[in-house]
């Protein structure tokens, strides 16, 4: 035998050998990968079963408006686009719902804390125009601003002038004729001490003017601190633990749950989802503290919101059914309407049918 054949029977022994031990490594490869994908998808399927389920069931008698909902208003109301007109308008849509409050976009605040006054320059002609026109319905200045929680450009709670600042805007927009101050800084993480020490100085502030002080908050976890999970996923933890949510209920006279961009892909998970958030929502508000749940007045298709599957029926029945199943006679409840200009009638038609009758 010459050397090329040599050679030649050598790699075939090598090849031989190899062989067994390539397809243990592919089978252990294609488990391994099998066993990530059921780890995933298993307790992924088993919470939207949950759902589903949760979806179903009878809902209690009465549990409709209470006459205490909210609408969220933009800012066109208070920077010279709207007229007496357009005021009429909204006094004839609002006119047999449950809608009380009005959340006005009057920020947004700079991040220092502060609110330039030529942001609101008709706010004054718009409070004077829904009292005459609405009676019993209270106008509140819409503020908030974007956290330096997760990038270095935005509003910092941590600092106490900033605080403060945010203080003498509230105090500043108030002496103007709104009757309560609403507040949305996102993205605001479970936990934060220097937003419940701000809220505890705006308080005192609201209080001292007779003004409400309300806040859109987080949705709560829907499984036990899965902020903390997906935080460390993804950077951005998205929802508060409940224990928070209580903490901030508690120091508010409103609270309004942003209860949509949920990432549920059907009307039945979404709605399921509503309904879990509702009791969790309930189970930690004091009764002295309004609570809404947010309705998707809406329909973009991005990450996390399906316009297909966050409908105001699906909402609504979410809402009744939490409220049946935790506090079905509760009067400090409502539903918020997030928000006018993005409205069909269509959702107009679905809450006064399914929530006001």
């Amino acid at each position: 035998m010459d050397t090329a054949d040599m050679a030649a029977e050598d790699e075939e022994t090598r090849e031989t050998a190899t062989a067994p031990r390539r397809r243990t490594w592919l089978v252990r490869t294609r488990r391994t990968a099998l066993a990530l994908v059921l780890a995933v998808l298993l307790p992924l399927l088993a919470a939207e079963t949950a759902l589903r389920v949760n979806y179903l069931g009878d809902l209690a008698d009465g549990t409709h408006t209470r006459n205490r909902d909210a609408i969220w208003l933009g800012h066109a109301w208070i920077d010279g686009r709207k007229s007496d007109a357009d005021v009429d308008a909204l006094a004839r849509r609002l006119r047999g719902t449950g809608i009380r409050d009005l959340y006005v976009h009057s920020g947004p605040l700079e991040h220092d804390g502060t609110l330039p006054a030529s942001d609101y320059p008709k706010a004054r002609w718009l409070i004077d125009a829904v009292h005459r026109r609405m009676p019993g319905v209270r106008v509140q200045a819409w503020l908030g601003d974007q956290l330096a929680t997760e990038s270095p450009d935005g509003l910092r709670l941590d600092r106490a002038a900033t605080r403060a600042a945010v203080v003498r805007s509230t105090r500043e927009i108030l002496a103007v004729g709104f009757e309560g101050a609403h507040f949305d800084l996102e993205p605001l993480h479970s936990g934060d001490r220097d937003y419940l020490n701000l809220l505890d100085d705006l308080r005192r502030e609201t209080r001292a003017r007779h003004a409400l002080l309300s806040v859109a908050a987080a949705q709560i976890d829907p499984l036990p601190a899965f902020h903390s999970f997906w935080g460390t996923t993804t950077g951005h933890p998205k929802w508060w633990s409940q224990a928070y949510f209580g903490q901030v209920a508690r120091r508010v006279d409103q609270i309004a749950v942003m209860s949509y961009d949920t990432m549920q892909p059907l009307e039945s998970l979404y709605g399921g989802y509503v309904a879990q958030q509702t009791s969790l929502a309930l189970e930690v508000t004091p009764p002295s503290t309004d609570l809404l749940m947010g309705l998707p007045f809406y329909h973009e298709n991005r990450f996390g919101h399906w316009a297909r599957a966050e409908t105001v029926p699906a909402a609504v029945r979410g809402v009744r059914l939490g409220l049946s199943r935790t506090d079905a006679d509760r009067a400090s409840f409502g539903v918020a309407l997030y928000v006018d200009f993005a409205a069909t009638e269509g959702d107009w038609t679905a809450y006064k049918e399914d929530w006001v009758r």
